[in-house]
């Protein structure tokens, strides 16, 4: 949901008295405002891997926005038990906390950090394993016209569940994790379409770079029709991760998904 920056009364204002409508104050833009969305994809890709082993996940989440810039939000999507070490997790929770402010001349910086949360069912006294993780982020952002270009870099500091073994075995160093990305956005004139480009790279060693440092890409397009988005894309990278079942969650593929917001 959103709260609406002008009341009913001025929408009848406006309607049914031009003249009274011209001299009343418009309604102050609302302080908080509150976003939601509902997301079904072919496959959960995180930085190019796939987190569902090719299969489909339910995904939601929420902000919460103030008009000073800051905000906080939660998403969720369901993952495969082999994205956490010990292997009983089924969703993945992010807990989010931020500040964004745009600029006058185009320009906007988005500061926050982002806790990753895979509730389980493991057995702690038999496991050592650590999957929740904390990853600060920036990004800045330049908008000429309908098109957006964005930098963004995800710092993720020394933490027991990006070890190559997320500390099951516990003996392996904690690791780190950068992320470097660039996107590119434009939204097509006079119609609901808009594309995408990224392209990402993580450095490694450690749990998130799959043992390795690895570069991701992709290219997209979303139709808007109403709160109804409709999106394709194709992701690719230049690493492989065979899954327990035999498939490469790091391949080449098309993804779809259609989604709601409110």
């Amino acid at each position: 949901m959103r709260f609406t920056s002008i009341s009913l009364g001025a929408l009848l204002l406006a309607t049914t008295a031009p003249a009274l409508a011209q001299e009343a104050a418009p309604a102050p833009a609302p302080a908080i405002t509150i976003n939601g969305s509902a997301t079904l994809i072919s496959d959960y890709k995180f930085r190019g891997i796939s987190q569902t082993d090719g299969n489909f996940a339910v995904q939601g989440g929420a902000t919460i926005s103030h008009a000073s810039g800051f905000y906080v939000s939660f998403w969720g999507s369901s993952v495969d038990n082999y994205v956490t070490a010990h292997g009983t997790a089924h969703q993945e929770i992010d807990l989010i906390a931020g500040y964004k402010h745009a600029f006058k001349n185009g320009v906007t910086l988005d500061v926050g950090a982002l806790y990753y949360v895979y509730p389980g069912t493991r057995n702690k006294s038999t496991d050592k394993s650590s999957s929740d993780f904390i990853e600060p982020y920036v990004s800045v952002s330049y908008a000429i016209g309908p098109v957006t270009a964005k930098a963004t870099a995800n710092y993720a500091p020394k933490q027991k569940a990006l070890e190559l073994d997320q500390g099951q075995g516990g003996t392996l160093p904690k690791q780190d994790n950068l992320y470097l990305a660039g996107d590119l956005s434009a939204a097509v004139p006079h119609t609901p379409i808009s594309l995408t480009g990224h392209l990402g790279h993580t450095f490694g060693p450690d749990w998130l770079a799959i043992g390795k440092e690895y570069s991701d890409w992709s290219l997209g397009a979303a139709f808007t029709y109403k709160a109804l988005t409709f999106g394709v894309a194709y992701v690719d990278t230049d690493a492989a991760f065979p899954t327990p079942s035999g498939k490469d969650a790091a391949k080449a593929s098309v993804i779809g998904s259609i989604g709601v917001s409110f």
